[in-house]
């Protein structure tokens, strides 16, 4: 795949750039392992003003940032400016908070006394270079939810992002160094996914993490390990979204509408599976459609617009297969479900009922505006449908019946819960999911300590 700015809604290659090549990937590699020895050692508040000064520069560049992301991937360009708030939010977040969550942990006195211990702590220590390969769909969010945690405990970030959104990744390159940071605290690597594999298998890189397709985990943690490095991986989603009649049926619908297309659908903690009550069901599943069908899909510059392109021609194919193989297999299209005419890359919001397990909607992600409802006949249907699917990453529930509340969070497979309302983050919660969604977890206290070293610090008596 090449290196490229290609404008999703009418196909026009704005911008390409060549891949880097083994001696300029060596310099920065060298480079990443200098900075780490300094950069180490710096202080929580030296690290702190750096990234709060990143984050000032992001608010005075908001604008047109959020016009490069639109027209490199194709979000409406309200939703990118909303990603670059919540990305200078985030690294305001941990600019306060990181020294306290990464503050040395005091064991109980009868412990260190029976370990024969005259005092014991533990302590975090930064690991090194973090090799960060990062997804199109978020361009901003996906990377600074990596990097502003990384770089406040002390390691230094290698971005290798999208290969579709080159001048988001040059921008946060820039964007760290105009911020004052060294050159080698954060570096974007203009590199295929071929050549992912050398560089994770250089012994300078001590770490990875991925979001992105289960195919690009599986190939990142094979290699990391082959050669023992710790991995976070965020794969991909197909989160429920469960509503029992105890519900605010039309406000489930109404924000259902939203947790679905958010992105153009292009999310992997987006609802996509629509699971409701049998005594809801048909109130619930008409205001459903009725809002899918009212939505403005047209040039995501444009600030009315809500579904802008997908990011790509073979994303758009991808989505038109599981729809057309639903199709003939029985399903029902109550709106939607039909390429448009004209250029760019756009598919309209699309409702699919009647869907059985063979179906390969029921067993893959929809990464589009496509969106599957099912019926059950109560609660153990509503969870057996839930849980039956490779991914595990959120999940949505709407009851105002708290044993069912219960019932959901204990049973659900998902590494998040949101009860009457939509999946969101948000720097001071733990995101990550379970199964094939992947393994560890980003933001908060969590998400800070996955790459440190976690050392535990003895004195004899």
């Amino acid at each position: 795949m090449p290196i490229a700015t290609v404008n999703p809604a009418n196909g026009e290659t704005l911008k390409t750039y060549e891949a880097m090549g083994e001696e300029e990937i060596e310099r920065r590699l060298q480079l990443a392992e200098a900075t780490f020895r300094t950069y180490r050692t710096t202080s929580f508040a030296d690290r702190a003003r750096l990234l709060n000064r990143a984050a000032e520069l992001l608010d005075d560049g908001m604008q047109d940032i959020a016009r490069v992301m639109t027209t490199e991937m194709g979000k409406p360009v309200k939703q990118a400016r909303a990603e670059a708030a919540k990305c200078a939010k985030a690294m305001r977040w941990y600019a306060e908070h990181a020294q306290s969550l990464l503050a040395d942990e005091e064991p109980s006195e009868s412990d260190v006394k029976d370990s024969g211990a005259s005092r014991a702590r533990v302590h975090y220590r930064p690991l090194g270079p973090v090799l960060a390969v990062m997804p199109w769909n978020f361009p901003l969010w996906q990377v600074i939810r990596f990097a502003a945690p990384a770089l406040m405990a002390g390691n230094v970030g290698l971005l290798k992002h999208a290969s579709n959104v080159p001048q988001t990744a040059l921008f946060l390159e820039d964007l760290f160094h105009q911020a004052g940071y060294s050159e080698g605290c954060f570096q974007t690597l203009l590199v295929g996914s071929g050549a992912i594999d050398a560089i994770l298998r250089d012994e300078r890189v001590k770490a990875a993490t991925l979001t992105g397709s289960e195919p690009a985990g599986r190939a990142v943690a094979s290699t990391a390990g082959d050669m023992v490095k710790k991995t976070v991986l965020e794969l991909g989603g197909s989160d429920p979204y469960i509503v029992m009649p105890s519900a605010d049926i039309d406000r489930a619908a109404q924000v259902a509408v939203t947790a679905r297309v958010q992105n153009n659908g292009q999310s992997c903690i987006a609802a996509k599976r629509f699971i409701v009550h049998a005594d809801v069901y048909d109130r619930f599943a008409e205001r459903f459609v009725e809002g899918m069908k009212a939505l403005k899909v047209g040039d995501p510059l444009e600030e009315d617009t809500e579904v802008g392109p997908l990011s790509s021609e073979q994303g758009r194919a991808d989505l038109e297969e599981l729809v057309d193989d639903a199709r003939r297999s029985g399903a029902s299209v109550l709106c939607g479900g039909e390429r448009p005419d004209g250029p760019g890359w756009f598919y309209p919001p699309t409702v699919i009922a009647d869907v059985a397990r063979d179906m390969r909607v029921h067993r893959e992600e929809t990464f589009g505006p496509v969106a599957t409802l099912y019926r059950a006949a109560d609660l153990d249907e509503a969870v057996l449908i839930a849980n039956d699917s490779p991914f595990g990453l959120s999940s949505n529930v709407w009851t105002r019946d708290e044993a069912e509340i219960d019932r959901f969070v204990r049973d659900l497979e998902a590494g998040g819960v949101f009860v009457n309302g939509m999946t969101a983050s948000h720097p001071a919660f733990p995101f990550g999911g379970v199964k094939r969604s992947g393994y560890g977890r980003e933001l908060s206290g969590h998400g800070i300590r996955e790459f440190c070293n976690i050392t535990t610090v003895w004195h004899g008596a």
